[in-house]
């Protein structure tokens, strides 16, 4: 497919946060959203998706992510090309969203419009189909932070970040670019895997499914993601997280959304907060669903 690049400069690569915006708030509804502690009214979403048609009209931003991975409608035209398959990439980054960013059958119950900037947002797994067993409350809170604390029957979207620039894993976007060649402009794709935390220390263990190592390939590669949750749905894309609720995503990435969830155990998510090479300690935010077809690819 013919290629359209976007120019993005390298110092505003580098200094981005993890996917630039997923720690970032919306601009626009400040007033109405500050010091709110319910979820915001439902005008204040769509406010943000007005401000999102608005602000992306005419200016050629490509497609947009999250999506609803069981709609397969897009109208944008600016096509990019497919980043490779990750196996034939550097990891570069794993993080969490609390609740999924996508959705899809298995993660379809809206958790609510949340406070208008990302948090107690998104879509999430049926917890009534956990045991009494599974949804017991945990000892100690779980990767706590000021707009959030996991507890049993949440649902988490973990990004597996790949990156075609020769890098090493680790914090946030910058380690998905070679600082060495800094107009390098790396093709992304995200591996994407919905989880349900259960408070079942039989459960498999998050260490288990964010293992990383070097393939003899020599990239490095995440060698625990679940291989029985589904064939992924592969799309293109943009980087997410509630900073782009209103703006669009200049960057240009390759999806790849896993359609099942799969259980894990929510101790060894909190000892993964603890400590992990990506100093991640807590859930990022999720940007509002794209529903805008006109900011969606069609997925084949």
């Amino acid at each position: 497919m013919k290629r359209i690049a976007i120019a993005i400069a390298a110092s505003a690569l580098l200094a981005a946060p993890a996917f630039a915006g997923e720690h970032g708030h919306h601009e626009g509804n400040h007033a109405e959203v500050a010091g709110h502690h319910g979820p915001v009214a439902d005008k204040v979403i769509a406010e943000q998706r007005k401000a999102l048609a608005k602000n992306t009209k005419g200016k050629g931003f490509g497609p947009q992510a999250p999506r609803d991975i069981d709609a397969v409608g897009g109208n944008n035209q600016r096509i990019f090309n497919e980043a490779p398959a990750s196996t034939e990439m550097d990891l570069c980054n794993i993080h969490f969203h609390k609740n999924a960013e996508h959705k899809a059958k298995d993660f379809s119950i809206y958790a609510g419009n949340g406070n208008g900037e990302g948090y107690q947002s998104g879509y999430k797994y049926d917890s009534s189909l956990l045991s009494k067993t599974e949804l017991a409350p945990t000892k100690h809170k779980i990767c706590d932070s000021h707009h959030s604390t996991l507890r049993p029957g949440d649902t988490i979207e973990v990004h597996y970040v790949y990156s075609t620039a020769q890098i090493k894993p680790g914090k946030g976007l910058g380690s998905c670019f070679n600082k060495d060649i800094p107009k390098q402009n790396p093709q992304l794709r995200v591996e994407t895997q919905v989880y349900v935390l259960v408070n079942d220390k039989h459960a498999p263990s998050f260490k288990d499914f964010t293992k990383f190592g070097k393939a003899k390939s020599g990239l490095h590669q995440a060698t625990g993601i679940p291989a029985n949750t589904g064939t992924p749905v592969q799309y293109e894309g943009s980087t997410t997280g509630p900073g782009y609720n209103e703006s669009g995503s200049p960057y240009q990435v390759s999806w790849s959304v896993r359609p099942h969830v799969a259980k894990v155990n929510i101790a060894t998510v909190g000892k993964w907060c603890e400590k992990n090479a990506f100093e991640e300690n807590h859930g990022h935010g999720v940007r509002n669903l794209v529903k805008n077809k006109k900011l969606l690819s069609k997925i084949d």
